[in-house]
C-alpha cells in the first residue's frame, strides 16, 4: 500500500490561452510520516514520437510530510512554443502531472491536452505559422489515467547491511477511483497518445 494517495486533482482555468500558467490544486494524504520531501512535477509533452522534446513545467519539493490531508495549489508557466516542432503544436497531446520520493516516481497523472486556433477561420484555412496567441488549449481534465508505481517508503538496512533496493515491482493503471488491471510502465505514455 502506499504511503501517500492522490485524492482529487482540479484543473483550473480550463479551457485558456496556450500563453497561460497551467495551474491544478492537488489534494493528497499521507498515511505514514515521511522524512524526505515529496518531488511534485508537471511535464508537457512536446511530441508523441521524440521524447527530448518534453518539458518539465515546474517541479517542487514539498516536506517532510506527516500523516494527514494536505492541499496545494501547483501552477507552471507553459511550454516553451520554440522547442515544439511546429507540425505537432495545433492537435492533441498529454501534460504529466508525477509524484516521487527519494528519486522514485510512484504516481502518475495522464491528461489529454487539445491545442487548436481559437477562431474558425484559423481552424479552416491554418497559417503557413503557427500564431501562438491565436492557440486555445483544452485539458480534458474529467478523464485522466493514474499510473501507480509501488516503491519502498522507508528503506532501511536488510539483514546484510546494505541499502534496501527503491524499485517498483509492478505497475497499476487506473482512472482516478477506478480500478483496473496492471499495465507495464513502458506503456503508460504511449497508451495514453494512442486512446
Amino acid at each position: 500500500m502506499s504511503a501517500v494517495n492522490i485524492t482529487n486533482v482540479t484543473v483550473l482555468g480550463n479551457p485558456s490561452s496556450f500563453l497561460n500558467p497551467f495551474q491544478f490544486e492537488i489534494s493528497y494524504e499521507c498515511l505514514t510520516p515521511l522524512k524526505d520531501d515529496l518531488e511534485w512535477k508537471l511535464v508537457y509533452v512536446g511530441s508523441a514520437e521524440d521524447e527530448t522534446h518534453d518539458q518539465v513545467l515546474e517541479s517542487v519539493l514539498v516536506g517532510p510530510v506527516n500523516i494527514g490531508s494536505y492541499r496545494f495549489v501547483l501552477e507552471a508557466d507553459p511550454p516553451d512554443s520554440s522547442k515544439i516542432q511546429e507540425e505537432d503544436i495545433i492537435g492533441v497531446t498529454v501534460l504529466l502531472l508525477t509524484c516521487s520520493y527519494m528519486g522514485q516516481e510512484f504516481v502518475r497523472v495522464g491528461y489529454y491536452v487539445n491545442n487548436d486556433y481559437d477562431d474558425e477561420q484559423l481552424r479552416e484555412e491554418p497559417p503557413p505559422r503557427v500564431p501562438i496567441d491565436r492557440i486555445q488549449r483544452n485539458i480534458l481534465a474529467d478523464k485522466p489515467r493514474v499510473t501507480k508505481f509501488p516503491i519502498n517508503f522507508h528503506p532501511g538496512n536488510n539483514e546484510s547491511g546494505e541499502q534496501s533496493p527503491l524499485v517498483p515491482d509492478q505497475t497499476t493503471e487506473t482512472a482516478l477511483n477506478e480500478e483496473e488491471p496492471p499495465a507495464s510502465p513502458d506503456k503508460v505514455c504511449t497508451d495514453i497518445l494512442s486512446n
